[in-house]
């Protein structure tokens, strides 16, 4: 929610909230274009006259510390002033969008004007790790499932990550799962293993975007053709869900899981781990011997809304057998962002004659956090 005031002379502030009474027009324009790259004609789309820019001191006003627009007082022309990175500011939002305000004075009016920023495919998919090892028994039934590390793209739409290849080989094939945004994969063997024919087995996954030049990011997978310990760690159930405060104390368990296994002695002792992407690691810690999840990072809803980890369940056979869960984190929101306040001056100075009503700044207040926080 924003706010918009003035101060004015005689000590006088008001205070209201843009509505639609205030003149609003909606551009469009893709990530990363060149410095100068012509946005819109804004003084013809709000009907200003161009030979007046100058005059009224026509300006684009931004509250952040990059002015990402700026205007042509000459022609009318708003123009991108820096460079646009999508992914920068708006993260993995399907839509993204910059509010900015242009004022003209004398008499003074304020504009609001949504700019909608497009993707563009300039991201790769990629892995949390340049190889993955499975070890498979001998005496693996075929049709089993193997699960596979979930790439990930930056990209959001059509540049998303959307499918994936797996190289030619006699023993495997690739399933692929699509689940809102996500896309995963297992790897289902087809036909028997043999380990005095083929004891170590090479795979390459590619993860491919769907841009029209389609970009790609690419796993070795090395298969290691094991014996005897032939039953899975089995969670007590495949996906869990929890909600999460942000700020939580640092130590605080979050969720147990569990996990069992039908073989017998060191077969069925299982070790717990998190798998996946390093950084959403450095939040959460999982405690081998017992399945505690366990916050070790700061969880700030502005920055992750919605958190997923995996979790790997490995016995201490040998070869280990593993499988994997899926936890779904929902952060709930707490007021801990204070209003901000951006002050732009309208006069230089304040003449002791100025009249009464005199408009000499302009204030904006925000506010990060959402809902009746915010």
């Amino acid at each position: 929610m924003v706010f918009k005031g003035y101060f004015k002379c005689g000590f006088i502030f008001s205070l209201f909230l843009l509505d639609s009474a205030f003149a609003q027009i909606v551009y469009s324009v893709p990530e990363e274009v060149n410095k100068g790259t012509v946005v819109g004609n804004i003084a013809r789309d709000l009907n200003l006259n161009v030979h007046e820019l100058e005059s009224r001191m026509f300006e684009i006003v931004s509250g952040s510390n990059k002015k990402y627009f700026d205007v042509n007082l000459k022609t009318g022309v708003l123009f991108v002033n820096e460079r646009i990175d999508r992914e920068e500011l708006c993260l993995s939002n399907q839509k993204c969008s910059l509010n900015i305000e242009a004022l003209a004075k004398n008499p003074h009016r304020l504009y609001r004007v949504e700019i909608k920023i497009l993707d563009i495919n300039d991201n790769a998919p990629h892995f949390p790790v340049k190889e993955f090892t499975v070890n498979i028994t001998e005496i693996a039934s075929p049709g089993e499932r193997f699960p596979l590390p979930v790439a990930e793209d930056s990209d959001v739409g059509s540049n998303s990550l959307k499918e994936y290849k797996l190289s030619p080989n006699e023993h495997f094939s690739l399933d692929t799962q699509s689940e809102d945004q996500s896309v995963s994969a297992e790897l289902v063997l087809n036909k028997a293993l043999d380990r005095e024919k083929q004891a170590t087995i090479k795979l390459v996954l590619t993860g491919v975007d769907g841009g029209k030049q389609p970009k790609s990011g690419t796993l070795n997978i090395c298969i290691n053709v094991m014996d005897v310990n032939d039953n899975n760690p089995v969670f007590s159930q495949p996906l869990y869900k929890v909600k999460l405060r942000e700020n939580v104390a640092t130590g605080t368990t979050i969720l147990s899981v569990f996990a069992s296994d039908l073989d017998e002695g060191i077969n069925c002792e299982i070790q717990y781990s998190i798998v996946g992407h390093v950084k959403k690691q450095d939040l959460f810690t999982i405690i081998p011997e017992t399945g505690d999840i366990v916050v070790i990072g700061q969880i700030d809803y502005e920055v992750n809304p919605a958190i997923e980890l995996r979790v790997q369940a490995k016995d201490k056979g040998s070869p280990p057998r593993s499988t994997q869960c899926k936890i779904l984190i929902e952060v709930v929101d707490e007021n801990d962002n204070a209003p901000e306040i951006t002050v732009t001056s309208l006069l230089e100075s304040v003449k002791e004659d100025t009249n009464s009503e005199t408009a000499v700044a302009l204030v904006t207040v925000s506010d990060k956090d959402g809902g009746k926080n915010s």
